[in-house]
């Protein structure tokens, strides 16, 4: 292309862009609402979220008492969700089940602040705040709209955040166990079971809590030593008795041996 040619051209391009933009900026200025209010909504459909959720944003003081702003918002919920702004989608999805309390929207707004959260918290091994918002607001939508179509979602969005907390707080408890707090490392696998009841690790973390109780019988004083070796042993055989089927029962046997193993010297000790 001649570089005259290609000069006109991309003058031509920039000169569109700079009018476009001009033209967007005097619309945000105009105070002509309908005007407004039906290009938003045009780059609504379009997917121009940004530019749709600046011109709902300019229009919220002059429709805010209108019959217009209960869809105005909403959309303007939602064009923050489009734009992957978690943080702000979820506050004001709350804050139009709060304003419209009587809205038609009103389950599909409380399902999308559960959402949104859902979507906004972090990994397993970060802070786990916003996972428990999130699933905190995916209950409460669950038990004020039992029978929306959302709610099949919204407990398998329940159960994977319920499974981020769970691994976190299994890996403190696995933690605890490597470096030899071994009393600590049975309390904490004790919590894991007792917060996440239907995990499909529960086994596991008995198998866990009865090597843990084991070191740390080994590791106590002699005086102390029987009765942490009995725990370990009864903290096996609940593994066994309620989970026969583990592959961890026959892995956590030769903890139970050595325990009953140590506890027989103990006592030939004391004859």
């Amino acid at each position: 292309m001649p570089i005259r040619v290609r000069f006109s051209w991309l003058a031509c391009v920039c000169l569109w862009l700079l009018s476009s933009c001009s033209g967007y900026e005097r619309l945000l200025k105009s105070s002509d609402v309908n005007k407004k209010l039906a290009k938003a909504n045009e780059f609504y459909d379009k997917k121009q979220y940004l530019k749709a959720s600046q011109l709902y944003e300019s229009l919220m003081p002059v429709v805010k008492h209108t019959k217009n702003y209960e869809a105005l918002y909403f959309r303007y919920a939602y064009s923050a969700y489009y734009m992957e702004d978690y943080m702000s989608a979820s506050y004001h999805f709350r804050n139009f089940t709060e304003i419209f309390p009587n809205s038609t929207d009103l389950a599909e707004a409380e399902y999308m602040h559960g959402y949104s959260l859902y979507k906004f918290s972090p990994g397993y091994s970060l802070d786990p705040t916003y996972t428990s918002k999130a699933i905190g607001a995916l209950q409460t939508f669950i038990s004020n709209h039992p029978n929306s179509k959302y709610v099949k979602d919204a407990n398998k969005y329940m159960d994977e955040l319920r499974g981020k907390l769970e691994r976190k707080d299994a890996d403190a408890a696995k933690l605890y166990l490597n470096i030899g707090q071994y009393k600590a490392a049975g309390v904490a696998y004790a919590s894991v079971m007792e917060n996440y009841p239907e995990s499909d690790k529960v086994d596991e973390y008995q198998y866990y809590i009865a090597k843990s109780l084991y070191l740390y019988a080994r590791e106590s004083v002699k005086s102390k030593q029987e009765e942490r070796y009995i725990n370990a042993m009864n903290a096996y055989n609940t593994l066994k008795e309620e989970y026969p089927n583990s592959p961890y029962v026959k892995e956590g046997v030769k903890y139970y041996q050595l325990a009953e193993d140590n506890l027989k010297k103990l006592r030939n000790e004391h004859k």
